[in-house]
C-alpha cells in the first residue's frame, strides 16, 4: 500500500482543512514546496497535492506552487482540485504531475469525463468525496443525491488510474477513517482504491493496509507530529489479515 503525504494549497500557502470548511484552515508553511521536499527526505515515494481554491471556484491560481513542488522532487506527484477542463489535465501533465484527480466535473459531465479518460487513459483518478455516502462536488461547498458506491460503478469500465474516497467528515478530524465504509468501497469496484481522511495513527495505516486497497492519504497528523512517516511507510508494507 501506497503512503501518500498531503499537501494542500490555498493562496499559495501550505495549509490543513477540517472537515473540508474553508473557514477552519491551518497554515502550515508559506511555500508548499519545501513541505514537499521535507516529505521526500523523509522517504516520501509519491505525493498527493490539492488545490483548494481550484476545488471552491474551479480556477487554477497555484499553478505556479505546483510547478515548483513538481520541480523539487523526484517522486510521481497526484493532483486534485479545479481539474475541470481538457486545457486543466493538460496543462498540469505538461507541468510534469503525473496524475490528476477530477471531482465535481466527474460527476457533473460524465460523458466529458469519458472523453478525458480515453484521451488519457491511467492519467486521471475520479476523486470520490462522501458526506454521510453521498458524493459531495464543489470543493465540497455541495452534496448530491448520487451515492458514493453508485457513482463508483457508473465509471468502473472507464481507464482511469484510481479512485481516491474521501470520508469528509472524518477529514482533518485525526479520529480514525471510516474503516467499514472504506472496505465496503474498496470491496464494491475494481478500480485501485485510496483512501483518505481520518488517518492518524499507526495502527489506521495498518488496518488499511488489511484491506489490501492501493493506497492511503496522510495529512493532519504529518504535520502535526502524531505520526512518522517513515512509521507509517513501514506500517503500510506490512499486509495482516484483516480483523473487520
Amino acid at each position: 500500500m501506497q503512503v501518500w503525504p498531503a499537501i494542500d494549497i490555498l493562496d499559495g500557502k501550505c495549509v490543513r482543512l477540517k472537515q473540508g470548511d474553508y473557514n477552519q484552515s491551518t497554515v502550515y508553511g508559506q511555500h508548499p514546496a519545501d513541505m514537499a521536499a521535507r516529505w521526500c527526505a523523509d522517504g516520501a515515494e509519491c505525493l498527493h497535492l490539492v488545490d483548494l481554491d481550484g476545488a471552491r471556484d474551479g480556477t487554477n491560481i497555484n499553478l505556479a506552487a505546483v510547478k515548483e513542488i513538481v520541480d523539487s522532487v523526484d517522486v510521481p506527484c497526484q493532483l486534485g482540485g479545479g481539474i475541470r477542463s481538457e486545457k486543466a489535465i493538460q496543462d498540469y501533465l505538461d507541468l510534469g504531475v503525473s496524475r490528476l484527480v477530477v471531482g465535481t466535473k466527474a460527476l457533473k459531465d460524465p460523458d466529458w469525463l469519458a472523453k478525458m479518460a480515453e484521451n488519457y487513459p491511467e492519467k486521471l483518478a475520479i476523486g470520490i468525496d462522501a458526506r454521510h455516502g453521498l458524493v459531495a462536488t464543489d470543493g465540497w461547498q455541495q452534496v448530491s443525491k448520487l451515492t458514493a458506491d453508485e457513482f463508483a460503478l457508473s465509471i468502473s469500465q472507464m481507464p482511469i488510474g484510481a479512485i481516491i474516497y474521501t470520508d469528509i467528515l472524518k477529514d482533518g478530524m485525526m479520529a480514525g477513517p471510516n474503516f467499514e465504509a472504506v472496505k465496503k468501497f474498496n470491496a464494491h469496484v475494481d478500480v485501485p482504491v485510496i483512501a483518505s481522511g481520518g488517518v492518524t495513527t499507526i495502527e489506521d495505516v495498518s488496518m488499511l493496509s488489511s484491506f489490501a486497497i492501493s493506497g492511503c492519504i496522510v495529512g493532519r497528523s504529518l504535520y502535526e507530529g502524531k505520526m512518522e512517516l517513515h512509521d507509517a511507510l513501514s506500517a503500510a508494507r506490512n499486509n495482516p489479515q484483516s480483523p473487520v
